[in-house]
């Protein structure tokens, strides 16, 4: 079976085209941007971003939203991480954290699955917390600062996909689409 993965990052399509293989399932690519409704809650706007893209889109195919949730700063910044990280980046966050002793937070990541008649959520989450300054050379995004187990996301480089909240999310997927 092939199901297909909207997204601009070449880096994610292979990470998430590695785990169909173990589910036989394989993973085709349509590299594009595209409008995200904005709103406060990452299922619905991932819902909604399938359902737009749905219109352009005639097979069955699945985009993926993640976002950073720092518990001391209510939540924030959530279903805004693309832009916040475009904007402040890891510094501005480990500015808005100086002084502050509960460090914890999480990754959510929502995927949306149109099977050709309906959008489907499957949702992935990995506990951490934030660290005191960046650490590491590897990953993008928030990596440097998100600390799992001791270790920030870009210290584990490959590594980390094997916790990802991205894979938490994609492997419900895949069990779902396979029957597993």
């Amino acid at each position: 079976m092939e199901v297909i993965f909207v997204t601009s990052n070449e880096g994610k399509y292979r990470e998430v085209r590695a785990m169909g293989e173990k589910y036989g399932i394989e993973v085709g690519w349509i590299r594009k941007e595209y409008l995200e409704p904005q709103g406060n809650d990452l299922e619905e706007i991932a819902r909604m971003s399938a359902e737009l893209l749905s219109k352009d889109i005639n097979s069955p195919f699945f985009l993926e939203d993640s976002g950073l949730f720092v518990k001391a700063l209510n939540g924030f910044p959530g279903p805004y991480s693309s832009y916040v990280f475009k904007t402040i980046g890891n510094d501005g966050i480990l500015k808005l954290m100086e002084g502050v002793e509960d460090r914890s937070a999480y990754f959510l990541a929502v995927v949306a699955y149109w099977d050709g008649e309906k959008v489907r959520t499957f949702t992935g989450k990995v506990e951490g917390k934030i660290s005191r300054e960046m650490r590491g050379d590897k990953g993008f995004g928030y990596d440097p600062i998100f600390e799992y187990e001791g270790r920030t996301f870009a210290e584990m480089g490959e590594e980390k996909n094997e916790y990802s909240h991205r894979r938490k999310a994609v492997e419900k997927l895949f069990s779902y689409i396979s029957g597993r």
